[in-house]
């Protein structure tokens, strides 16, 4: 049986992968902050393995994997999910406070992720497996008033790379999916708050379409990856951007 944690799974982006793995007979650790939103899930699923966690708390994160290899025995993929948006400002407004939010959640929570899941894939037997990272479009190009989020997007591309390169004598592949405008609660309520100003909603895309993706990415065998996959919806205007 095929093992993976997935972090900020408890919605969104995190929970349709979970589920979507779960669907397909893999045992799935779930690590995000609230609860009953994994416990949810578990009760759906007899293999979802509840681990309440702050991913930006390294004691916290080794002790959810720790929990989880207890468990399942091994690690064989890691979705590494969570972020955050901070509010849009100019860099001269944007308070370091959310700068500092933005980098903890955005990116230190992906390097202890990534560094409790590569030494376990590094140490088990057999040797191998597989980390996935969401990047995001703004990995590539920003939108307008987004210095933390792009910034912490574009160290994320910096990450995987690493990853990749050091995972070689181990049989860690490393990829990263960049996705745009998938169809979650929030970004369904962006639309809401445009049409209410009388703005166009944002094109959206199914967030299945990404589960699936994701889920192909981590059934490759590991001979094979996906170094960087972009998902979006095909109306953003993301080509040209920037």
């Amino acid at each position: 049986m095929k093992t993976m944690i997935v972090t900020g799974a408890s919605g969104g982006i995190g929970r349709a992968v979970a589920e979507t793995c779960l669907t397909k007979g893999w045992t799935v650790g779930l690590i995000a902050r609230r609860q009953a939103a994994l416990e949810e899930i578990a009760t759906k699923h007899s293999e979802a393995v509840v681990l309440p966690a702050d991913v930006t708390d390294a004691a916290a994160v080794e002790a959810a994997f720790a929990v989880f290899l207890d468990q399942a025995g091994r690690l064989d993929v890691l979705f590494n999910n969570a972020g955050i948006f901070t509010p849009s400002a100019l860099i001269d407004e944007v308070s370091v406070e959310h700068w500092q939010q933005a980098v903890d959640v955005n990116l230190t929570s992906m390097f202890l992720a990534a560094r409790a899941a590569f030494g376990q894939m590094r140490r088990q037997d057999p040797q191998g497996g597989r980390i996935i990272n969401n990047g995001s479009v703004s990995a590539h190009v920003p939108r307008e008033g987004s210095v933390t989020y792009t910034a912490t997007k574009h160290g994320v591309t910096g990450l995987t790379r690493s990853i990749s390169l050091d995972g070689r004598p181990f049989h860690i592949a490393c990829g990263q999916i960049d996705i745009g405008n998938a169809e979650t609660d929030m970004l369904r309520d962006l639309a809401q708050r445009a049409k209410a100003k009388g703005e166009t909603p944002p094109p959206m895309m199914d967030v299945q379409l990404v589960a699936d993706a994701v889920l192909a990415m981590a059934e490759l065998p590991l001979n094979a990856n996906v170094q960087f996959q972009t998902l979006m919806a095909t109306q953003m205007p993301y080509i040209g951007r920037g």
